[in-house]
């Protein structure tokens, strides 16, 4: 998407348009008002007498509502404008926009205003992948308002449109007759309701209540905000980055229709505001500290979807987490296999390392008594089904060969998992991160079986398999001549070679040898993985690099947020603070909103990190990004019903505090002094010296 695109949302409601307010979207275009997957504007277009307007800026007010300043004429704005339009748009449900036309000058005007409004109805997928639709259209005025509709079979969406002030409609739009007096204005509202029901129909809100809920949103912001932690910091761009963190969070929460009035991450705008597993754990695993009420959300409602039964469309098993949740169009009719669709491989495993996780903050045992059988479910997953080639290691091939997922590990495009040279392996995969996820899953489910659910001997078991599942990691995944971990294991057995970032992702895990920690921290640090902005996806120098390769060589945040966590996890303070800053760093070029990922160049090559040109943004697990970082830095560990605070500053931040954190332990405050330097290499070794941990200050 564009930076020139202008995007509000709440939920999985969302508007994309330029920067006038106008919408003219093709089938590939990502613009339009978007809902359930459904795109129910694809033309919204003002003109005054026939003319385009030309925008003078635009002023993001909230997440959900933004206001553009726009002028008459064409060519150069620097005209002597006697006319000045405001465009006021807020989302919900649809969307209200206030139209106001002012007249500077000393004589009355007459104008006519125009808006041009038509919908394609286009299935997120067919916008994406530039598919033909297949129902039928139609188009009618009724009481007042413009009626769009599309209908196949079943399925029936429709958008319905009204405004204030009288207009004359038709088929494509509203005509507005307007009267301006000297220095006097016109206005009117314009409110566009998306419904699922077909039109005429009653359904969704009515007008007056969505726009009440609108009123309610900048409040629920603000208490959002409010109760989140307080950050006190001497270094702005960390401070921007943590606000826009708190607010983006707060656009990307999703109330899924079986969970209503509760809250889990959406994935990221535009292709991915809905449910994903492996997405809303990440995210709900970063914002722990900041906000516990998202985990418990996402816990329950993947464990209300948690697979069932063995079904090839949707690549489901028993005890599998979803990978996607979609409602358009394709889903209804079998096109796509997302209803839901269960092609990942990682997310069962970390499932219960969230559920773990979530209980050494919160303390909150009741929860996860009752997601035992869920929990227990995901863990037989992993030896049931999981091990494909029958050698004891989770891998992946999808059974859905048509519209089915290739890769399911997080790096899931076509040419991510590659040998040192550049060749693709075939299917199954064992990539090497999976290993470590179960490894971490089998202990923190050992840990909840025998403290919360009382069963020693299942915590025995699991204990035993973790021992061996890492004896066995290493000999097959450890690659003696360069001394790092393999990105895989083809079909045959035989390692997938090329040196990745997934490395950091199996320190988080603990799955890593002490006495091979120190190779693979140097690797992430070294030059062929960290651009000086973070840790790359794939090192310099191998067969498929390219740092503008969306998993061959770019930097993404929440990629390196993990990795900071691992690296605190074995004692690496200073590296863990070093790919804090460089991502940081990164940040305040984005005006503190962390993209998808950004290029993979040598930072000494560069002023600044370069686009990636098709990330989302907002994305859940980059917005998530700052919060772990924070953690890290602060070395922020629940260790019983205390909190510890063990801090390893960058450079550049000389006071940190991160005030009422929540938890087990109430609310409590941790500070931090700024110690490290970062501008020279260093011999890579665990940190042992420095202020030795201590307990977070209760409030």
């Amino acid at each position: 998407m564009s930076d020139d695109l202008v995007k509000i949302l709440d939920g999985n409601t969302f508007v994309v348009s330029d920067g006038r307010g106008d919408i003219e979207a093709s089938l590939t275009d990502p613009t339009g008002l978007f809902s359930f997957d459904t795109r129910f504007l694809s033309k919204w277009v003002l003109t005054v007498d026939g003319q385009r307007l030309n925008p003078l800026s635009v002023d993001d007010l909230h997440y959900f509502e933004t206001r553009f300043f726009l002028v008459p004429g064409t060519g150069t704005v620097y005209v002597d404008a006697k006319l000045s339009v405001i465009r006021q748009r807020a989302v919900g449900d649809g969307f209200r926009e206030q139209l106001t036309i002012s007249n500077h000058d000393d004589e009355s005007v007459d104008l006519i205003v125009r808006v041009e409004a038509a919908s394609d109805f286009a299935d997120l997928f067919e916008v994406k992948d530039a598919l033909e639709k297949q129902g039928k259209y139609s188009s009618r005025i009724e009481d007042g308002k413009l009626l769009l509709a599309y209908e196949r079979q079943t399925f029936r969406r429709s958008t319905v449109i009204s405004a204030t002030a009288p207009a004359r409609i038709d088929k494509n739009g509203l005509t507005f007759k307007a009267r301006l007096e000297p220095q006097g204005e016109w206005t009117t509202e314009i409110d566009v309701a998306a419904t699922l029901l077909p039109a005429g129909k009653r359904g969704g809100r009515p007008a007056l209540a969505r726009k009440r809920r609108r009123e309610n949103m900048e409040g629920n912001l603000e208490h959002w905000i409010a109760a989140a932690p307080r950050l006190e910091c001497d270094w702005e761009p960390l401070r921007v980055a943590y606000r826009r963190s708190l607010v983006d969070l707060a656009a990307l929460r999703f109330s899924p229709p079986i969970t209503p009035g509760k809250s889990l991450p959406a994935a990221g705008l535009p292709w991915f505001m809905t449910m994903f597993g492996r997405d809303s754990i990440f995210t709900s695993l970063q914002a722990l500290p900041f906000t516990p009420e998202l985990a418990a959300t996402t816990l329950r409602v993947l464990g209300l979807w948690q697979g069932t039964r063995v079904d090839d469309f949707r690549d489901e098993d028993p005890g599998r987490i979803l990978h996607e949740m979609r409602y358009g169009e394709m889903t209804a009719f079998e096109e796509r296999p997302h209803s839901p669709y269960y092609g990942c491989a990682d997310a069962t495993a970390l499932y219960v390392v969230l559920l773990d996780e979530y209980e050494r903050w919160t303390g909150d045992r009741k929860l996860v008594r009752e997601l035992e059988q869920e929990a227990r479910a995901a863990l037989n997953w992993i030896d049931e089904y999981a091990d494909l080639m029958g050698n004891g290691y989770v891998s992946y091939h999808r059974r859905n060969e048509k519209t089915g997922l290739e890769n399911q590990c997080w790096k899931d495009s076509w040419d991510s998992i590659s040998y040192r040279d550049g060749r693709l392996p075939g299917f199954p995969r064992a990539t090497c991160e999976l290993q470590g996820y179960a490894y971490d899953a089998k202990l923190r489910g050992a840990r909840l079986a025998r403290e919360i659910w009382k069963d020693p001997a299942f915590a025995d078991e699991l204990e035993k398999q973790a021992a061996s599942l890492k004896r066995r990691f290493h000999r097959d995944f450890w690659v003696d001549d360069d001394e790092y971990f393999a990105l895989a294991l083809d079909a045959d057995g035989n390692q997938v070679d090329a040196l990745s970032s997934n490395n950091g992702h199996l320190l988080w895990s603990g799955i890593v040898d002490k006495s091979k920690a120190k190779a693979v921290a140097r690797h992430l640090l070294g030059p062929r993985l960290f651009s000086g902005w973070g840790v790359r996806t794939l090192a310099e120098g191998e067969g498929r690099f390219n740092p503008i390769g969306y998993h061959v060589g770019t930097v993404w945040p929440f990629d390196n947020s993990f990795i900071a966590w691992g690296l605190r996890r074995y004692g690496f303070k200073q590296e863990a603070a070093e790919i804090a800053a460089g991502i940081l760093n990164a940040a305040a070029f984005f005006d503190g909103r962390l993209p998808e990922a950004f290029g993979g160049y040598e930072r000494g090559a560069t002023k600044y990190p370069v686009q990636y040109p098709t990330a989302c943004s907002p994305q859940a697990w980059s917005t998530g990004a700052p919060l772990l970082l924070l953690r890290t830095m602060l070395g922020l560990e629940p260790l019983g019903d205390h909190l510890v605070v063990d801090p390893a500053l960058p450079s550049g931040i000389g006071v940190l505090a991160l005030l009422d954190i929540p938890g087990r332990w109430g609310r409590v405050d941790a500070f931090a002094r700024g110690e490290i330097e970062l501008g020279r290499r260093r011999e890579l070794q665990p940190q042992l010296g420095g202020p030795a941990p201590a307990l977070a200050r209760r409030r």
